[in-house]
This record gives C-alpha cells, sequence and structure tokens, in this order.
C-alpha cells in the first residue's frame, strides 16, 4: 500500500489535471490505484461530471454518480469559498475529526496507490482552527506539491514548501504545471526555483500533456519517495 497526498501552491493549480492524469496512467499500466477528494467547494450536483470528483471518477473508469461522488468526496458545499466559508453558507461547520479518521480508514484498508487531494493551498481553512497543513500532517504522508508557471509562482511555491518543511511533511515532488495564457517561460520557472529547492524531485508538465509523460512523472516522483 502507498499512499499520496496532493496539494498546491493555491486554487485552480491543477491538481486534479495532475492526480487524473497519473491515476489514468497507472491504471493503462494494469497497477492498483484509488483516489480520493473529501473536500469540495463550488460543488454543484447538476454539474458533477465536471467536477474535480467527476473528474478523478472518470480517470478511475467509474461512472459519476450521487453514490460515487459520496463516496468519494464526502465533504461538499455549494460556495466557491475556503470550505469553512462555504460550511458556514450553510449552517454547518466541517468535522475536521471526521475528516482524518475518514482519510486514515482509507489509507488503511487501501490496496495499491491512493492519492488523497486536497482542497485549494496548503493553508486553506478548513473549519475555525484548522488547515489543510494541519489535515497533512494529521496523515503524515508523502505529500505531491502541484504548482503554476504564472508569475508569482516561484514566491508562492517557497512559500508552501517552507510551510510544508514546519510541519515535517516530506515533499516527494513538485511539479510546475503550465499555467494558461502566462507569459512567464515554463523552463525559465523551472529552473530559478530548482536552484531553492534542494534535492526534492521537480518535474514540469505543459499543457496538453500526452498519458506518457503523467507516467514518467510519476516514475520520477516514485523514484524520489523513498526516504
Amino acid at each position: 500500500m502507498t499512499a499520496y497526498f496532493v496539494t498546491s501552491t493555491g486554487t485552480d493549480i491543477g491538481k486534479t489535471y495532475v492526480t487524473a492524469g497519473i491515476v489514468r496512467a497507472l491504471r493503462a499500466r494494469g497497477a492498483a490505484v484509488s483516489a480520493l477528494k473529501p473536500v469540495a467547494s463550488g460543488y454543484s450536483p447538476e454539474t458533477a461530471t465536471a467536477s474535480d470528483a467527476g473528474a478523478l471518477l472518470d480517470a478511475l473508469g467509474e461512472r459519476v454518480t450521487a453514490d460515487t461522488v459520496a463516496r468519494i468526496s464526502p465533504w461538499r458545499y455549494a460556495a466557491a469559498l475556503s470550505p469553512d466559508m462555504a460550511a458556514a453558507r450553510e449552517g454547518q461547520m466541517l468535522d475536521y475529526g471526521a475528516l482524518v479518521d475518514f482519510c486514515r480508514a482509507r489509507v488503511a484498508r487501501n490496496r495499491g496507490t491512493l492519492f488523497i487531494e486536497g482542497v485549494g493551498g496548503v493553508m486553506v481553512p478548513l473549519d475555525a482552527s484548522h488547515t489543510v497543513r494541519d489535515w497533512m500532517a494529521a496523515l503524515g504522508l508523502p505529500v505531491i506539491l502541484v504548482a503554476g508557471s504564472y508569475l508569482g509562482t516561484i514566491s508562492h511555491t517557497l512559500t508552501a514548501l517552507d510551510v510544508l518543511a514546519r510541519a515535517r511533511l516530506r515533499v516527494a515532488g513538485i511539479i510546475i504545471n503550465e499555467s494558461e495564457n502566462s507569459d512567464v517561460p515554463l523552463q525559465e520557472t523551472f529552473a530559478t526555483l530548482r536552484r531553492f529547492v534542494g534535492s526534492i524531485a521537480m518535474l514540469t508538465l505543459a499543457r496538453g500533456a500526452e498519458e506518457r509523460e503523467f507516467a514518467i512523472l510519476w516514475d520520477k516522483i516514485t523514484a524520489n519517495a523513498k526516504p
């Protein structure tokens, strides 16, 4: 059993795109793989197939139904806000303890490789006192950090890495997912970040990547994943 937590430097950076791509690449190899998106905001049942949970289910070769979405994404909120704010709009509060227990149970019984995709960036609030970083720290899984290639991503990525290091979380890989309509060259972003990230595996993903490129990403991450 192997499990990873997929996080990012912010919202709409490409966590689901990267996770779904790797899931498809592993399935193409005949490997056992599963994925979760336990917390989602901005969710509507009417557009479930276009949601993050829908994209992961499609990558897993499963139908998008109310039951399958609920199985991989139990905490869903309509407002496209941080989970604490989105839950409050519905008169709720995310049960952080239940979230951690849910993930731990899935990790314990998983066979193969499991990806747990976070929500928003590293420090997004989940409730009144917990952030995504607290969630990651409670699980203690190796982290895959997805960054963009937009102007400002270097500072955002280094800040995220510092926050993860303070929580003693091990980063298995950084994936720079090419940002849409960015004038910042992808390879220059890579070269600059490379000077600051030490031995962490760092890879680039151009827009419209093919399945084989996700397979290459995964091989490089797993080669670096052992302590």
